[in-house]
């Protein structure tokens, strides 16, 4: 498993944290009913702080990416309600194009990196 967080950035760690699980199931990297690492284990591995690591496993599970388990902790349990989860994926696309458009970037341009982005997720998870 590999989980890059970059402490300069101004994203919290927690958010990236969940961002870079999130990208591991698009890619295949984890698959439904695997285990993630114990709170403890992935802090130590980072360097961060359990509860920061507790809080995205947290946010995943309310999310519908992660169960949490009491024996087995965090493992990844896909559910979703697949409206709820296109009514959330255009809010969050909302934010991204319009920043995208405010920075000069066309609509050519932004088809053309969801597309290249989509085909990486489909080679990935193949």
């Amino acid at each position: 498993m590999i989980i890059e967080i970059d402490f300069n950035s101004d994203e919290a760690i927690y958010s990236q944290l969940c961002n870079q699980i999130i990208l591991g199931i698009a890619t295949s990297q984890f698959r439904e009913g695997e285990q993630l690492p114990s709170v403890r284990q992935l802090a130590e591995t980072i360097g961060i702080n359990m509860h920061t690591v507790n809080k995205a496993y947290s946010i995943l599970q309310q999310d519908g990416f992660v169960k949490i388990d009491r024996r087995r902790g965090a493992i990844i349990a896909i559910d979703f309600d697949k409206l709820q989860a296109l009514k959330e994926a255009k809010g969050e696309l909302a934010v991204v194009l319009a920043r995208a458009i405010c920075k000069g970037i066309g609509r050519d341009e932004i088809h053309s990196l969801i597309d290249q982005l989509y085909d990486n997720y489909e080679r990935n998870s193949q």
